[in-house]
């Protein structure tokens, strides 16, 4: 209680007193002393002057009687309290004292001189000397002074007493409730109220008080009300959810969590959430943030995840960092199933199903594992770029299945030749390559290519006789990374081929015809966009039902005025490098909707849609203003446009891209995914992108049908699945490349819902669209359906 406010205030009403009545009062004493000395100063020079003159005629006398009556009649008055009178020959000195032994005071002296009057003039004849006790402050003081003093002290006493009483009841007694009630809402954890009423501040700051007690009980009411739901949503939401402390550990698990899992809290609660992933997807989870430099952004990670009775799921872990207190919140889904999918589609879509060899796809992640092998071993790796000269004569005079059959039989002789290590694949029609790692590639390679030689000395199904060109590249030496060797083995090939097939020829400097090549299409290109030679021709896109028409894809062809139609593969290839597939894809996209808005006219067309393909490179942010502005001019509904996109858009998965198909949906066009199945195919692209029309590219098409039942079985095995997944996507399926009945009717049978194809029609001029479309209105009146 030093330090209370009661203390603290006496402290201050006593320093006042100290400070400014204490030397009012001093200073009275003191003046009332001066006052009092100088009367009896006064009195007793009067004093001196009688006696003086009372004693000049004994002192001359030497009469000691009368000198002694006379000082004793002088110390007599109450003021003096020793006389001392000497004459100047020192043989009279007489002393009259008052004082007591008991007295220790000091004294003040007045002397004057005895002077004598004689005939002979004034005479000096001695000194008396008078003594009185020293005043103190108080001994000057007369008794109305003293009542006055009184009074004052009484009235310092009574205010000073008033103040504190006043103190204690109106400002300490409210304070201590105050504080009682702050005391008891800190211990007890409830909101006490403090009983003071009345209108001066104490008053407001009780109510103030009050009020706020009555606002945070309402607040914390509110809040444990909130806390409470946020916790039975936290535990009742079918989701794992669960959130991790800034040590990774785990700080709280949902109840759907604990029962997916089979974990109880308590064992888990603490533990660092790595511990539960599979070592083989740990460093993975461990680097996520790694990449992130944003404290609070959205991190997705798939790890396997060790459930307590030894299962291991594929989870997706979506994980918001840094939410309050560094606890961040997660939330983890079973995505066991999908990935399963998702990994048997990709086995499937990096193998041949013809040859049991790799793919393009398959072939070049292969080509950069090698090369990254053989700069570990410090080796070469040759690529071998093999293509067969007269196969497409076994196609066209002994079938397709000879063909195949051709195909199977010389990929059986190949692979007698390979040891392990070495690598081949089919990367498409006649196409195969093959990788060989060794410290001298070039000669391990002109030896595989004598192997290869002695495999086409026995002639093939139905005595058919083949041969190959192959072309060689050999890495580090001349070439830098895997896109270069396979390229420049492929140019070694054409140059091989140029020089009469049947043989092998390893790269040179001098194998860049084609460059020139190059540079005469992008010579084409250009000028073609000055002069306007590129033309949008539509294919139409049937039901695989009835076999009516549902939509338009809008194809690019360039008409060269001497050379005819080129070819548009090369013409894309080139254009995206350059980057003039911007100007060409606005050109086309211009004109086919012009044309698709005469079709529209044509009685039957108007509830077809136009499909138009995009290179990734058009994805600029003014392109939906474009679309918008091109199909409110020809007063086209968004609805029946559908942009057709490759998966090397969504692979690229570039920011800028993503707006702009969302702001494309939003507008109220649909998302195509074109030649499915071919690229990198993920069916977590039609999860994470707008996606509603997946076209299966023709390749799967064609092999739905082999004669190889293998190859049959697990084509049809990945479009039934391509097309069911599809289907619970609520995404259309559209079959690309059909050319025979008997594929159509193996469609039918899978569920494809459209068919596009030389079976149905060929890409075809506008007007000459026209005219086949009113052809078929005047045999069959309604060609048209509804595209879904």
């Amino acid at each position: 209680m030093s330090h209370s406010v009661e203390n603290r205030f006496f402290a201050i009403v006593c320093g006042a007193l100290l400070i400014f009545v204490a030397p009012l009062f001093v200073l009275f004493l003191f003046l009332s002393s001066e006052r009092a000395e100088k009367e009896i100063k006064d009195h007793i020079t009067v004093l001196l002057v009688a006696n003086a003159q009372a004693l000049a005629k004994p002192l001359w006398d030497l009469d000691e009687d009368s000198v002694t009556q006379i000082s004793a009649t002088t110390v007599a008055e109450g003021a003096i309290v020793r006389v001392n009178v000497r004459d100047l020959s020192g043989q009279l000195d007489v002393t009259q004292s008052t004082i007591p032994k008991s007295y220790k005071g000091d004294l003040e002296s007045i002397d004057r001189p005895i002077i004598y009057n004689g005939i002979d003039g004034a005479k000096r004849l001695g000194t008396i000397t008078v003594y009185y006790p020293k005043l103190g402050l108080f001994d000057g003081l007369k008794s109305e002074e003293i009542v006055f003093i009184s009074i004052f002290i009484f009235a310092v006493l009574t205010v000073f007493g008033a103040a504190l009483i006043g103190n204690r009841i109106f400002v300490i007694q409210p304070l201590m409730r105050l504080t009682h009630a702050i005391e008891a809402t800190r211990r007890l954890g409830s909101r006490h109220h403090v009983d003071w009423q009345s209108n001066d501040e104490m008053g407001r700051l009780a109510s103030s008080f009050n009020d706020m007690q009555s606002k945070l009980q309402r607040e914390e009411n509110e809040l444990k009300l909130a806390h409470r739901r946020a916790t039975d949503t936290y535990n009742l939401t079918p989701a794992m959810l669960f959130s991790l402390d800034k040590d990774e550990c785990i700080a709280a698990v949902s109840d759907y969590w604990l029962a997916t899992t089979g974990y109880d809290r308590a064992e888990v609660i603490g533990r660092e959430f790595a511990s539960l992933v599979s070592p083989d997807s740990r460093t993975q989870y461990i680097e996520r943030k790694r990449g992130n430099t944003h404290s609070a952004a959205r991190i997705d990670v798939t790890v396997k995840f060790l459930c307590r009775d030894g299962r291991v799921m594929d989870v997706l872990i979506l994980e918001t960092t840094a939410i309050q207190d560094g606890l961040s919140l997660s939330v983890m889904t079973d995505v066991t199933e999908l990935k399963q999918s998702e990994d048997r589609i990709l086995r499937q879509a990096i193998t041949d199903h013809l040859t049991g060899l790799l793919n393009r796809q398959g072939f070049e992640s292969a080509l950069d594992a090698k090369i990254n092998e053989a700069d570990l071993r410090k080796r070469e790796l040759a690529c071998l770029f093999v293509d067969l000269d007269r196969f497409k004569w076994i196609n066209d005079n002994m079938g397709h299945a000879a063909g195949d059959a051709a195909l199977r039989e010389l990929v059986s002789r190949l692979q007698k030749c390979m040891t392990p290590g070495d690598i081949a694949a089919r990367l498409g029609g006649d196409e195969f390559a093959m990788l060989l790692l060794a410290e001298n590639a070039e000669a391990r390679a002109i030896e595989m290519t004598a192997l290869i030689a002695e495999v086409f000395e026995a002639p093939f199904v139905g005595d058919a006789r083949l041969s190959a060109s192959i072309g060689i590249a050999i890495y580090p030496r001349q070439a830098t990374n895997a896109a270069e060797l396979l390229l420049k083995s492929d140019i070694a090939m054409y140059a091989k081929k140029r020089d009469g097939k049947n043989g092998a020829q390893i790269f040179d400097n001098g194998m860049l015809d084609d460059s020139r090549r190059r540079a005469e299409l992008e010579s084409h290109i250009e000028t073609g966009l000055n002069e306007d030679w590129f033309e949008a021709y539509l294919q139409p896109v049937v039901n695989i039902d009835d076999r009516s028409i549902a939509g338009f894809e809008a194809l690019m062809r360039l008409h060269h005025p001497q050379k005819g139609i080129l070819p548009p593969g090369r013409i894309i290839e080139v254009a995206e490098e350059t980057g003039s597939i911007i100007r060409i894809g606005n050109r086309i996209m211009e004109k086919a909707i012009a044309d698709f808005a005469r079709l529209s006219r044509i009685e039957g067309m108007q509830d077809t849609y136009l499909a138009i393909n995009f290179s990734p490179l058009q994805f600029e942010s003014e392109l939906p203003l474009r679309m918008a502005a091109l199909l409110s001019r020809y007063e086209i509904a968004p609805r029946r446009i559908v942009v057709e996109i490759t998966e090397a858009v969504l692979m690229d998965d570039n920011p800028e891209t993503r707006m702009v198909i969302n702001e494309i949906c939003r507008y109220g066009c649909r998302i195509a995914l074109d030649d499915f199945g071919t690229g990198y195919s993920s069916l977590s692209y039609i999860n994470r992108f707008p996606v509603d029309i997946i076209k299966i590219d023709q390749s799967f098409i064609r092999a739905i049908n082999d004669t190889a039942s293998d190859v049959s079985a697990k084509s049809r095995m990945l479009v039934e699945s391509i097309t069911t997944l599809s289907h619970k996507m609520n995404c259309t399926v559209i079959a690309e490349g059909v050319e025979t009945e008997e594929e159509c009717a193996t469609l039918r049978t899978m569920g494809i819902d459209y068919g596009q194809g030389y079976l149905f029609y060929r890409p075809l001029h506008p007007d000459n669209l026209m005219k086949t479309l009113a052809s078929l209105q005047e045999d069959r009146p309604s060609p048209v359906a509804q595209a879904s």
